[in-house]
């Protein structure tokens, strides 16, 4: 039985005359502007033919990394390793021309995205560097080192991960050390608010942050940071960095790396590498909070890897077990399947998926995009397209916004029109 623990270069090819400025966050972040993976936009297409939609742009030269992309207010925030340097890379979203870029680190590639707040954007490098950035003139504004500044640590050595969380006035990130594996940061200053010191909870997994990404939760009446770390999902109070839980049942020794799915007072979570899926209840107690498993789904049934799930209505949605990207549908309250499992779907490989309109856009690892209906009914393709561009193995995020889809590819990032009619 999984342990609780309860305790307190630039080719244009097609271009719109329309400006997408709005002035208000569109995808700002990590899985959109709530870190559920949906996208809030109607009015999309409800199928893909063989030659995908109008392309309405292609850049390259972002460098070498599986960083998606961050959006709002007109420009387009990525990361990418180009020369000697990784480096946070600002688009004009009209054209994907580069604004401006500033270092990083020297981290050999990017995964995480980074996160823009007003006029700043936040970005983790591979090695742990933290930089706070004005999203006009790409100024650096502060700096902090996870390794260096907080003795952080990964589960494995694929590195840092993590787009850092702004609530408030708090940026939250994980370093992964023991005394500090959550920490609170001043947003304007990078001043240190608070640091969640961890006990042990369980055996499974490796000390250390996983490569998932911190959600916030108000499960059992109590705001608190859920997170994927190397030996689990941890709940820390948000006010305080009060450590409140941890259950280690979905902990693999390799690499943790969905985000957690939170509604109300449940999360589900998952992890591949044999280690299978779970929903939690959380429940509020003496001001502190515990968390119950409510099932178990074994792995050989579903494990999600890397590509995330999404929660849409009552089911989770996602691609299931190791290396693969079967599309899937679970039904939250019992966990059972309601469709898929075993379907291999247009592409191989894992599936990074993202939500809108009222249907799933799955990218392949081996560069196909494919749309499914977003339905507890039955699976139902909606066709599929081969990119522009693919070179490699395709593991960044797809991003929808202002009816755009985003794929990027290590150097290259593509932008489809995804409007109805």
């Amino acid at each position: 039985m999984p342990n609780v623990v309860k305790m307190a270069t630039v080719t244009f090819v097609v271009v719109l005359s329309t400006s997408l400025v709005t002035g208000e966050p569109n995808w700002n972040q990590w899985r959109g502007p709530n870190r559920d993976g949906k996208s809030l936009e109607t009015g999309l297409v409800d199928e893909f033919n063989e030659s995908g939609p109008p392309l309405l742009w292609h850049t390259e030269g972002l460098g070498k990394g599986h960083s998606t992309v961050a959006i709002t207010d007109g420009r387009i925030f990525t990361l990418g390793r180009r020369g000697d340097s990784e480096q946070l890379i600002a688009l004009d979203i009209e054209g994907g021309s580069e604004l401006w870029a500033a270092d990083v680190g020297r981290g050999d590639h990017s995964n995480g995205t980074p996160t823009v707040d007003g006029t700043r954007v936040y970005a983790i490098g591979l090695e742990g560097d933290l930089i706070c950035a004005d999203t006009a003139t790409g100024k650096v504004l502060w700096r902090k080192q996870l390794r260096k500044d907080f003795a952080g640590s990964m589960m494995a050595t694929w590195g840092y991960s993590e787009s850092p969380l702004i609530d408030g006035d708090q940026l939250v990130c994980t370093p992964g050390a023991k005394e500090a594996m959550i920490v609170a940061l001043d947003k304007h200053t990078g001043h240190e608010i608070w640091k969640a010191v961890v006990p042990s909870y369980g055996d499974r997994g490796n000390d250390g942050a996983g490569y998932s990404s911190v959600v916030f939760s108000e499960g059992g009446g109590v705001r608190q940071y859920i997170q994927l770390t190397g030996r689990g999902v941890i709940g820390i109070r948000a006010s305080d960095g009060e450590f409140l839980w941890g259950y280690d049942g979905i902990a693999n020794k390799t690499a943790n790396i969905p985000t957690p799915v939170v509604s109300g007072d449940h999360v589900f979570c998952s992890s591949g590498y044999n280690a299978g899926a779970a929903l939690l209840k959380l429940s509020g107690r003496d001001g502190g909070v515990t968390a119950q498993e409510v099932y178990f789904i074994d792995p050989k049934i579903f494990q999600n890897h890397q590509g995330g799930m999404i929660l849409v209505g009552d089911h989770i949605y996602a691609g299931a077990q190791t290396n693969q990207g079967f599309p899937i549908c679970i039904e939250l309250a019992t966990g059972e399947v309601v469709w898929g499992g075993k379907i291999r779907g247009p592409g191989q490989g894992t599936a990074a998926i993202t939500y809108a309109d009222g249907k799933l856009v799955f990218r392949y690892q081996n560069g196909v995009v494919a749309m499914i209906d977003a339905t507890d009914r039955k699976y139902r393709p909606r066709g599929s397209f081969h990119p522009v561009y693919h070179k490699d193995n395709c593991w960044a995020l797809p991003v929808i916004s202002d009816a755009r889809l985003y794929l990027r590819e290590h150097d290259s990032l593509m932008c489809y029109d995804v409007r109805a009619n």
